[in-house]
């Protein structure tokens, strides 16, 4: 288990890696292959994606998976790399705010030293949590990870632009509140033209992390515009598994296998998950 002193150091070098305008950059994992592939590519961090984590175990995205699986799945991707790991916890495995704080504890016991949290509400009377209760979830995740002596980087996200909730405004109103609940980054998925992601960059005081995929601007661009992190979400692991489904289409279709053309060595990927214990 990942003693307290490491966790710490950890946790304080993945916090170094926020850095306007040097992007912290994450190609998301789902699993400990996936993860040991992103480290071994140069990545400073390995991040999760809460969907492509669900969908490898079976599970829908969007609050469906329980939180031992979840961090589980957590603690194979800390023990098989050795940058530090951020876990996206989606809106924190629990219904309230003592529960986020439990979470916290058991993303710390399972090695990671950063977590995102959503204020996406499924199920409920609205799309998003209300400003004040999701402040007081960010605010237990802070003081469970301070308790345990762990600067944990507490990235609030907000799905204002993701579920059509809300523009600038709204969305600094909300990053303004989670920062002072203890948050030290704002995501905000969903928002990348580069007029809106400077307008977001000036007005939150904290990192800002957007999420990019086909179609968005160049990690440069985002750079340039200030923004402190830049994650790939789920589209990693969606493009993944569409070439399995390529794949399977051909090889039960025509019977022929060029899909699998360009994949990766045998022996190198075993060679990336043989880690000395």
């Amino acid at each position: 288990m990942t003693n307290q002193n490491t966790l710490r150091d950890r946790a304080l070098a993945f916090r170094a890696l926020h850095v306007p305008g040097r992007p912290l950059v994450l190609p998301n994992a789902w699993d400990a292959a996936s993860a040991r592939i992103v480290e071994d590519a140069g990545a400073a961090a390995v991040a999760t994606t809460s969907a492509g984590l669900a969908w490898a175990l079976g599970v829908p995205d969007g609050d469906r998976l329980d939180r031992e699986r979840a961090l589980e799945a957590v603690a194979r991707i800390t023990a098989s790399v050795a940058v530090p790991v951020s876990a996206d916890i989606e809106s924190g495995f629990a219904p309230d705010a003592e529960g986020v704080a439990d979470t916290v504890r058991a993303v710390l016991a399972a090695g990671a030293v950063g977590v995102n949290i959503e204020d996406a509400l499924y199920g409920g009377a609205g799309v998003l949590r209300p400003v004040a209760e999701q402040a007081e979830r960010i605010a237990a995740a802070r003081e469970a990870a301070d308790a345990e002596g762990v600067p944990l980087f507490v990235n609030a996200r907000t799905d204002t632009y993701l579920r059509g909730a809300g523009g600038v405004d709204a969305t600094l109103e909300r990053a303004a509140a989670f920062r002072a609940a203890g948050a030290d980054g704002i995501f905000v998925p969903g928002a990348v033209e580069p007029g809106t992601v400077k307008e977001l960059v000036d007005g939150i005081d904290a990192p800002l992390n957007v999420l990019v995929g086909p179609g968005a601007p160049p990690v440069a661009e985002l750079a340039a515009l200030g923004v402190a992190r830049v994650s790939a979400g789920s589209s990693v692991a969606l493009a993944a598994y569409a070439v399995v489904r390529r794949a399977a289409r051909e090889l039960l279709d025509t019977g022929t296998y060029d899909t699998q053309t360009g994949g990766l060595d045998y022996g190198e990927l075993n060679s990336l998950l043989t880690r000395e214990s």
